[in-house]
């Protein structure tokens, strides 16, 4: 019996399928590329673009049958994949975790920054600062800004909580007394998530106004782009806000909520949103050209 009835003839496979089904690939792993490494802050955002953008500038090379060019973008896009590989490795080792458990679809669903909400939980954690200045009792707070971080990111994650933000629990803590004093808070969200946590010492040289929890705060910042901290100096009462290494202090409460409420206003998530819808309504366009379909209006553009 002959099995060449059972081959597919490929000759009959129309030559622009092959094209879309790879288009379609490349929007859904650049889609993809977006949701897992853009929930973070803006320029990670542009990180992303930047690296798109340079493998679609070594495509067009190689079309255009510029080698010298086309050979050298090839080498910067190897070199960039290498950089985003390091710098975002808690990302890509969360998609491949994904990736190897089969959970494609999780991929896809966009993982989002804790939600902080202006009137409860920056609140409730400004008036318990407010109150740890005034009693000058030391306290070091870590509000993580995208995600959850990894228990690799302490030297020690401290002692599990998740309980719910109060002004209450975040001044019970930081009392002498309790054995869950020394050490960061750690809040996500409306959560806290736990407590007595050690963070990383900075390794610059700072004033020596500034005590351990200052350093710690400027440590942890420094080694993590999404998480801030805020700081209340046992001896002075003074309160200070560490992003990215940097402290910012001496602060007011009022200031102080200010700050919080800017940054987890959504311009982040919003700029994520809109960069992967762009990016797929882009993909549709040119999907539907290359199948020489008829265009389909969207909602915006029946308004």
């Amino acid at each position: 019996m002959s099995l060449s009835g059972f081959v597919p003839d490929l000759s009959r496979i129309p030559s622009w399928l092959p094209n879309s089904i790879d288009l379609i690939l490349v929007l859904a792993l650049s889609y993809a590329l977006l949701l897992v490494i853009g929930e973070g802050e803006r320029r990670s955002l542009w990180t992303v673009r930047g690296f798109i953008i340079l493998m679609l500038a070594t495509v067009v090379s190689k079309k255009l049958q510029l080698v010298l060019l086309g050979f050298l973008l090839e080498k910067l896009v190897l070199g960039a994949a290498v950089a985003m590989a390091v710098i975002f490795q808690s990302q890509f080792r969360r998609f491949l975790e994904q990736l190897g458990r089969g959970e494609i679809l999780q991929i896809f669903k966009s993982s989002r920054r804790p939600s902080y909400q202006s009137d409860s939980a920056v609140e409730k954690i400004v008036e318990a600062v407010k109150q740890l200045s005034q009693n000058r009792t030391g306290a070091l707070m870590l509000l993580e800004t995208a995600g959850s971080l990894e228990a690799e990111d302490f030297v020690s994650p401290g002692v599990v909580l998740n309980a719910e933000v109060s002004k209450e629990i975040l001044q019970t803590i930081f009392q002498t007394s309790t054995l869950l004093h020394d050490g960061a808070v750690v809040i996500n969200g409306s959560r806290i998530v736990s407590a007595a946590a050690i963070l990383p010492l900075s390794e610059r040289t700072a004033s020596r106004q500034l005590g351990t929890r200052h350093r710690a705060a400027m440590g942890v910042t420094e080694r993590i782009d999404k998480c801030i901290c805020i700081v209340v100096s046992e001896e002075t009462g003074s309160i200070s806000l560490a992003e990215k290494g940097i402290l910012n202090r001496p602060l007011t409460s009022s200031k102080l909520k200010e700050l919080l409420q800017a940054k987890f206003a959504p311009t982040v998530e919003a700029d994520a949103v809109r960069l992967s819808r762009k990016i797929g309504f882009q993909g549709k366009i040119i999907l539907q050209r290359l199948l020489r379909l008829p265009f389909l209006p969207t909602p915006q553009d029946k308004k």
